[in-house]
Order: structure tokens, then C-alpha cells, then sequence
């Protein structure tokens, strides 16, 4: 297995307390691994849901929200969890989790369907892009999957079990707004993990806000969301924190003080990283080369960027994209050809930005908020070997951040409300995939960023950690 292909998964626990079918998993895992984790955790397919009602969105375990790699096994869970046959429902979805380790909504559902008939549960939903952007979708499935995973085989939140509501909502606005007012209205659903891209979360806020549920979104760095209300919180440190040790490394160690930019209009957390960038940029002596060069304008051209970065005298270039549009972000780094040094903002740190950008991409630094080397000997992120087979990255490491705070509310409180009065509360904290898990008075995380470069290794390329 390349360093490549161990990046994006996800939880376990300690071996200690591994049970039973975890150790099956992890038999299989080792026996399959490599051939699975191609077929799964790196799958970039998935069937957009774009003409579907708002029901067919959502699942506690009832719907396939994810088509691609769906077992015979898992369709078959499915489809008795509707029926009411629980057991049957378990029966099949540890059968697909046999075959597909790496399946965040199959152990979701299969967790779901083990406690469905108790009397006693607490149930959160997490929304994330399943139809627009799957591995992003499953890399934030995978966090929520390990904290339900957890707590569960640890007795529940004081006893009680937790039930997880997966809501694809496709980063689509008009979706997300849909989504947010149906989660608000299920009295069942006592706190939101997501949206991922900012404009989607931008648009849920207000929403959640006013409906009084607690949002805390593991992936939105938009400036506006920070200090938005009372029940809206992010697992992320703000987009400064991840802007300025850029700045510095651009400045102090690549020796790079002409910038251009090339950033997306329509995507604010990219929007506020281009500006904190610059700003920090500006400050420490370096410039920024003034350039046209806007990801969501229909006639963006990447050999023309690059030609007038080069001629206005950059030595650098900032490449700051939407999610769901890097591949015009790749094709500008394709057409670069090495004239000037790369930087980015975390949204580059994708699969797909190794597997398609390739020699085009080496060099590139770009900040995250977490990264498993750094973290190394932290148990999340040796558990997530276990069960997922291999590494996984920051949406991933954040999502488990966001679920564990929620998951660490509750056991205070186990109301709506109450659960935010505890978030908001200057003493709470909740262990984490590294860092506690700390919310400042603007509901932000309390946290730093990592450094990342992309090198040589193995047959491909990997984000590794660099010293700023």
C-alpha cells in the first residue's frame, strides 16, 4: 500500500478493548487491503441525487445514500432496516463490512440498526456532499462513524446509545437550506455535524440559528461564520491560523516576496483564506503581483493565468479553489511547468489533487489543521488504522473532532439548548483526534496549523509535514 492510497480513512479503538467484530474486520483488512482500499477509500464515483426528494436524502439506515462499491450485503441491510428487521439488518451489514472495511455508511447504518429498538437513544445527523464530491463525503463520514463507533461499544453517552441521520446535502445551497430546515423541525435530532464547503454552511446557519440546534461544522474556514451566533460552532481553528504560518513560510523560508493569486469568487472560506493571506503576506514584506485569475469565471484559462503572473514579475502563485472545482485548480498548476513556486490553502489537501496533479503539484505547501504523522501517537489516529486500514486526513480527524465535542455536550446536557450553553461554556473541552478540543467565544477551535509539502513517495506523492 502507497503512503498515497493509506491517507483518507478513518477510527478504532484501542486493542484492548477491540470487539469481536472489529477483530474480524482487522483479519480481512490485512488479508485485502490493498485491493480494497483502491476499490473504496480512493473511489471518486458516486450517483448525484439532484432530482430526489428531501427524503431521499436522508437515512438512519432505511435508503443507500452512497451507490458506488454498495454490496450485494449492504443493499440487502438496507432494505430489511426498512422492513422493521433489525436483526436481519445487522446480520447483512456486518457481512458488507466483511468485504468493505472502509464503508463509513455502512457502519453508521449497522450501529444505527443494533440499538433502533431501544427505549433509550440520543440521535445528531451529519450532512455532508455525498453527490457532489463523494470522497470528501466519506473522508467526513469516516470521522462521525469512528466517535458513534466509540461511544457506543463504551455504553453510549451516560447509557444511552447514539444513533447517527446521514443527510446528503451536495455543498448545493438551495439543498442545504432545504435540509436545515427539516433537521430543525425533527425534534429527534439534537445537534448537526457539517456542511463542508462554506457557502453551504453559510447558508444553514442562519437556519440552525434561529431552529435553536447547534451546528458544528468539522470543514468551513469562511471568516463570516466565525462569531455568527450562539449555535454555530467549527471544529477548525479560524482561517488566520492557517493563512499566516503560510505567509511566513513563503516569505521567511521559500525566499518567494512576488505573489499572484489565483483564488474561487463563489467559495467564501477561499475568498477569506486569498484575504488573510495577503494580508499576512503584505505584512511581513512580501507583495502581491496584481493578477486576474478567478476559478468560477466560465472563461478561465490556466496557460493565461500563468503567462500574466509571469510577465507581472511573480515569483510565486497562491492557488486557493472551491472543493468542488479543483480540477481547474490542477489544470493551472499543470500549466505552471515549474515557473513559479506553489502555495495553497487546505482545500488542496485531496487524494485528488496527488493522484491528478502528480509531478505538476510537487513542491506545494499548503496548511492543515491536523495531519497523522504529527499526530502519530494519539489514539485516534492508531485506531483509524485499525478500522480503516489505513491513514486518514484532517476532514476526517476534524469531523471526529466535531462529533466528540457534541458526543461531550451531551453527556451534560441532553437538550438542545443545553447542549450549546455547554459548548459555549470557557471550561469545556473534549479530547480529540490531537488538540482538546476547545471553542473560543466566537465558536471557533482553538487550534494551529500544520505545514504540509507535497514530496516524492513511493510510485507517487504524499503531504508531508514540513517545519515552517
Amino acid at each position: 500500500m502507497t503512503s498515497a492510497q493509506k491517507r483518507t480513512s478513518t477510527s478504532v479503538r484501542p486493542k484492548a478493548s477491540i470487539p469481536p467484530i472489529v477483530l474480524l474486520l482487522m483479519g480481512l483488512g490485512l488479508v485485502t487491503g490493498i485491493s480494497w482500499l483502491k476499490g473504496n477509500i480512493f473511489s471518486q464515483s458516486s450517483k448525484s441525487l439532484n432530482t430526489g426528494s428531501l427524503k431521499d436524502r436522508i437515512s438512519l439506515g432505511n435508503k443507500l445514500l452512497i451507490e458506488a462499491d454498495a454490496t450485494p450485503e449492504k443493499r440487502a441491510g438496507i432494505a430489511a432496516f426498512a422492513k422493521g428487521d433489525f436483526e436481519g439488518a445487522i446480520a447483512q451489514f456486518e457481512a458488507s463490512l466483511q468485504k468493505r472495511q472502509n464503508d463509513p455508511e455502512t457502519l453508521i447504518y449497522w450501529n444505527n440498526a443494533r440499538i433502533s429498538k431501544s427505549a433509550l437513544r440520543m440521535r445528531i445527523a451529519v450532512s455532508v456532499p455525498i453527490g457532489s464530491n463523494l470522497n470528501v463525503a466519506q473522508e467526513m463520514l469516516r470521522g462521525v462513524a469512528q466517535a458513534q463507533d466509540e461511544v457506543n461499544q463504551n455504553g453510549g453517552i451516560n447509557g444511552v446509545p447514539l444513533q447517527v441521520k446521514i443527510v446528503n446535502d451536495e455543498n448545493d445551497p438551495e439543498i442545504v437550506k432545504q435540509v436545515a430546515t427539516e433537521l430543525v423541525k425533527d425534534p429527534s435530532i439534537l445537534a448537526v455535524v457539517g456542511h463542508n464547503a462554506s457557502n453551504a454552511s453559510l447558508v444553514a446557519a442562519p437556519v440552525y440559528q434561529q431552529g435553536q440546534l447547534v451546528m458544528v461544522t468539522p470543514t468551513s474556514f469562511a471568516n463570516n461564520l466565525s462569531g455568527f451566533g450562539s449555535y454555530i460552532f467549527r471544529a477548525v481553528p479560524t482561517i488566520r491560523l492557517m493563512a499566516e504560518p503560510l505567509a511566513q513560510q513563503v516569505v521567511d523560508t521559500a525566499r518567494k516576496t512576488n505573489i499572484a493569486v489565483c483564488y474561487d469568487s463563489q467559495a467564501p472560506d477561499n475568498v477569506s483564506f486569498k484575504d488573510e493571506f495577503v494580508a499576512a503576506l503584505v505584512a511581513k514584506g512580501g507583495k502581491l503581483v496584481p493578477t486576474v485569475c478567478d476559478f468560477s469565471n466560465p472563461t478561465f484559462n490556466p496557460a493565461t493565468a500563468i503567462a500574466q503572473a509571469v510577465s507581472s514579475g511573480a515569483d510565486g502563485l497562491l492557488i486557493s479553489p472551491h472543493i468542488d472545482r479543483l480540477d481547474r485548480a490542477i489544470d493551472l498548476a499543470r500549466a505552471n511547468q515549474g515557473k513559479l513556486a506553489l502555495f495553497g490553502s487546505p482545500t488542496l489537501y485531496t487524494i485528488k489533487t496527488l493522484q491528478s496533479g502528480q509531478n505538476d503539484v510537487n513542491g506545494l505547501v499548503l496548511p492543515v489543521p491536523w495531519h497523522p504523522t504529527v499526530f502519530a501517537d494519539q489514539p485516534f489516529g492508531i485506531n483509524a488504522k485499525y478500522r480503516w486500514g489505513g491513514a486518514v486526513n484532517w476532514r476526517t480527524a476534524m469531523t471526529y473532532d466535531a462529533s466528540r465535542a457534541i458526543i461531550k455536550g451531551l453527556e451534560q446536557d441532553e437538550t438542545r439548548s443545553g447542549l450549546q450553553n455547554v459548548l459555549r461554556s470557557p471550561s469545556f473541552s473534549a479530547s480529540g483526534s490531537g488538540n482538546p478540543v476547545k471553542f473560543l467565544p466566537s465558536g471557533d477551535r482553538l487550534g494551529q496549523a500544520v505545514l504540509v509539502q507535497v514530496q516524492p513517495s513511493g510510485s507517487g506523492y504524499d503531504f508531508v509535514p514540513i517545519r515552517p
